[in-house]
């Protein structure tokens, strides 16, 4: 093949290249492939080629870099089944583009897709005419686990019982879309689609400011009025939440930045009750009632009483509230039936019946294997086709025929055979190619278009564009998030016309008057409350002991090795202070100081540790994203960034502990300057209050506590002074003559008493009685009341006599009073509802807990 005109690197000639190998391998299977690069949106195609020719590879890869970077800095996470922690999201920096008109044509077809899969929902769990007309075999459905016998009879209020549609599609050799699944059990990932727009933006500024596209935030809008459609009728302003399975769900992003984007509190199970037939949320104030509740769980799991017995994801009683129409539950319990592949060979007649309409958006061939004749033509040419269960949560993936050997075929015939009706097969779809940024330049992946689509009174409305995906790898056929996976951001073309028309058509809800919020309306659920007092803490005791690492960091530095001087008295003690206050073990620390240091720092495992309070505090910080500010997840970014670090990694402490402390010192900023003065901020300032305070009562029970020489006394003191950021002050106030005479006594006044420092107990104590003042419970203002006492019992030139039990005995006192008042307000505040057990049958036995 020749070069392309100007292809100055190289890259657009060898991609070309390997999209035209790609095609003719292929070409036998499928009849060959599509590629994107050269199909819809030609003109943004050839400024998108400009680039790549200007830059080369290495500006391909930089911009990668930069979209990775965005993608930590903006706190995108994904989770695969089986792994422990998430892993950052991948996006490649490179958008697919779609026309107007090409973007119009598919929308008609998804739109006639999701009012015909309504109207079966409808029938599958009501009059069940498909069925007993003979137009859907019943064991096509009760066969599958998405059918639920249980939500027979619910019925939404609105005018669509189908509110969220999602589907696959993928295109063929000719460029066709074509439909290779329904995703409407609990669609996700429409929250990330909108993250990729954001990234991209940032990564081709020029490119995105220039191109005239359709914009993503309406359809967030159209949402929310879907959802007020299919609230219940009796309720003008609806309670709205989003359950979530939890913080280490598979897309756990996706659940809090949707319920960011919707303004919905993202709960548990756990948050919610049952009483009186009615689903309650839980509060630090009053229950309150729920009208509508999204749903990220799926339906057999959302119900431990009428569902699934072992879900510990699910409220107890939700069907039956369901069922009253107390609640509306989105989408329905039972949807997820929509997902059978096994339903696909009977749609087009299905729309006949249901629509008087001929399908616009074709399907993957399918072959239901409950169907004799369709199973002895799908067992004939089994080589060839796509062989998978009808329901997602069967143990077997999807099986390529032609990838199997002689005796895998005929295993896999003999349990089609077994079991015929658990069994689908489906033609392999050719898919088309994306260019995606590799180490050498792009290589041709395999697209899979997810849209998204929402229904309300006026008919369905979608995401313009929807969510790319392709392989991990030009030979893989399995394009998921689960395999590897890479996102892709999906731009619509919009011509002024196109645009004018999409936001005409949109309510906006004009006429919906919102009242102010009542405080209790606002009110955070217990579980959340306590996350956000132990993101306080958190970020607290990590600032607290870096700063103390740095100051007993510099000691070392100075004095180890000078052993029986005053100096290294100094650094021993101070390291042992630092032990105590971290509660890390200090084994051979006088032989080997840097190596203690350096695992206070890094040891993730540990706690006490820097590293591990940075670890939870990131994971306390992802249990409650939806609350925190977007700036939040750019510091918690680059501070895991800091303390995250190769084993062989030997950079000098100072400059890591300059980073960690840039990033909690801007987490504190951003608290105390963004962050409006309701129950978020106030759990989060209780806890980072009260732990600065526990650490200030041990670290001068410890360092101070006891007897030294004078000269070693003094710069023990200087020490925990400068660990307390109050060493300028201290040192301007005994020059000027300011306060006791004593240094030590002067520096207990500073650190204890002085009611302007922000570092002192007095300070801190203060600042937990202005919270508590607004809490309706006497136990907890007398217990700051109580500590307030204590605190100015004693002066600090009493406690700085020679004589230190005295000081020993009165900050141990300060230590026990702060821990009781912390666990008085989590009994008050952050007790959680026992889980349910039950006695299990014999058939649940081994199922996945």
């Amino acid at each position: 093949m020749t070069a392309q005109p100007h292809d100055r690197s190289g890259v657009l000639s060898r991609y070309d290249e390997r999209v035209e190998a790609l095609s003719t391998e292929l070409g036998d299977r499928v009849g060959g492939s599509y590629d994107e690069w050269v199909g819809d949106g030609a003109a943004v195609h050839e400024s998108l080629r400009s680039i790549v020719d200007t830059v080369g590879v290495g500006g391909l890869l930089a911009r990668r870099a930069a979209a990775n970077r965005y993608i930590k800095d903006d706190g995108l996470t994904y989770t695969a089944n089986g792994e422990q922690r998430s892993r950052p999201w991948q996006l490649d920096p490179l958008p697919v583009v779609m026309t107007d008109t090409k973007w119009v044509e598919l929308e008609r077809g998804l739109a006639q897709r999701a009012m015909l899969l309504d109207a079966l929902l409808e029938d599958l769990y009501g009059d069940r005419r498909m069925i007993s007309e003979r137009v859907v075999p019943a064991a096509a459905v009760v066969g599958h686990d998405g059918f639920l016998p249980a939500a027979d009879g619910i019925r939404l209020p609105g005018a669509r019982q189908l509110v969220m549609t999602s589907v696959d599609l993928a295109r063929d050799a000719a460029g066709n879309w074509t439909v290779i699944a329904d995703r409407n059990q609990a669609p996700s990932g429409a929250g990330y689609a909108m993250a990729d727009r954001r990234i991209i933006a940032r990564t081709l500024p020029r490119l995105y400011r220039d191109t005239a596209l359709a914009r993503l935030r309406g359809f967030f809008d159209e949402m929310s009025d879907a959802l007020l459609d299919a609230a219940p009728v009796t309720v003008d302003q609806p309670n709205i939440v989003l359950l979530s399975p939890g913080p280490e769900s598979e897309t756990a992003f996706d659940q809090a930045f949707l319920a960011t984007l919707l303004g919905l509190p993202l709960v548990l199970a756990e948050d919610l009750t049952m009483r009186d037939g009615q689903v309650w949320r839980r509060t630090t104030h009053k229950p309150q009632k729920v009208d509508l509740l999204v749903r990220r769980v799926d339906a057999a799991w959302s119900d431990p009483l009428d569902l699934r017995g072992d879900s510990r994801l699910g409220v107890t009683g939700l069907t039956e509230a369901a069922r009253r129409g107390t609640i509306s539950v989105v989408n329905p319990l039972g949807s997820g039936v929509l997902e059978n592949p096994g339903l696909v060979p009977f749609l087009p007649e299905a729309a006949k019946r249901l629509l008087g309409e001929e399908l616009i958006l074709p399907d993957a061939r399918t072959w239901w294997m409950g169907d004799d004749g369709q199973r002895a033509e799908a067992l004939d040419r089994l080589d060839e086709l796509v062989v998978k269960p009808i329901s997602r949560g069967e143990a077997d993936p999807a099986t390529y025929g032609w990838e199997l050997s002689t005796e895998q075929l005929d295993e896999l015939r003999t349990r089609i055979e077994a079991e015929p009706w658990k069994w689908t097969a489906q033609e392999q779809v050719a898919m088309s190619t994306a260019p995606v940024v590799a180490s050498d330049g792009l290589e041709p992946r395999r697209l899979v278009l997810r849209t998204f689509g929402v229904g309300g009174n006026d008919g369905y409305r979608f995401l313009h564009g929807g969510l790319g995906r392709v392989s991990p790898d030009s030979m893989s056929w399995d394009v998921s998030n689960q395999r590897g996976g890479i996102a892709k951001d999906i731009w619509v073309l919009a011509p002024s016309e196109f645009e004018a028309a999409m936001t005409a058509r949109g309510r906006h809800r004009d006429t919906l008057q919102l009242t102010a919020a009542e405080p209790e309306s606002l009110s955070l659920a217990p579980r959340v409350a306590d996350d956000l007092f132990w993101l306080g803490r958190y970020a607290e005791r990590a600032e607290s002991s870096a700063r103390l690492v740095t100051v007993v960091d510099d000691l070392v530095a100075d004095h180890w090795g000078r052993t029986g001087s005053p100096g290294f008295s100094a650094m021993r003690e101070m390291l042992l202070t630092l032990g105590q206050v971290t509660g890390v073990p200090t084994p051979g620390v006088e032989e080997h100081p840097t190596e203690f240091l350096r695992r206070i720092v890094f040891d993730e495992e540990t706690p006490g540790t820097i590293a591990y309070s940075v670890r939870r505090l990131a994971r306390t910080a992802h249990a409650v994203r939806e609350l925190l500010s977007p700036d939040t997840w750019l510091i918690l970014s680059r501070l895991q960034t800091a303390i995250h670090r190769p084993e062989d990694d030997d950079e000098p402490l100072p400059g890591v502990l300059a980073q960690v402390l840039e990033g909690l010192v801007g987490l504190a900023g951003l608290s105390a300057e963004n962050t409006v003065r309701d129950e978020v901020w106030a759990f989060t300032e209780f806890g980072r209050r009260l732990e600065r305070a526990l650490q200030q009562s041990t670290l001068l029970r410890v360092s101070i506590g006891a007897e030294r020489s004078p000269v070693t006394d003094g710069q023990v003191t200087e020490a925990a002074l400068r660990a307390c950021d109050s060493v300028i002050t201290f040192r301007r106030r005994l020059a000027s003559g300011t306060g006791p005479a004593s240094p030590v006594a002067g520096m207990l006044q500073l650190l204890l008493r002085d009611p302007i420092n922000p570092r002192s107990m007095e300070f801190q104590v203060n600042r937990l009685s202005a919270i508590t003042e607004t809490v309706d419970d006497p136990d907890i203002r007398e217990s700051v009341d109580n500590l307030a006492a204590h605190l100015k019992s004693i002066a600090p030139e009493a406690l700085a006599s020679r004589e230190r039990n005295q000081l020993a005995d009165y900050t141990s006192e300060l230590a026990t009073q702060l821990r009781r008042l912390s666990d008085l307000v989590s009994e008050r505040y952050f007790v959680r509802p026992t889980p349910l057990h039950r006695v299990r049958t014999i058939h649940e036995i081994g199922v996945r807990q």
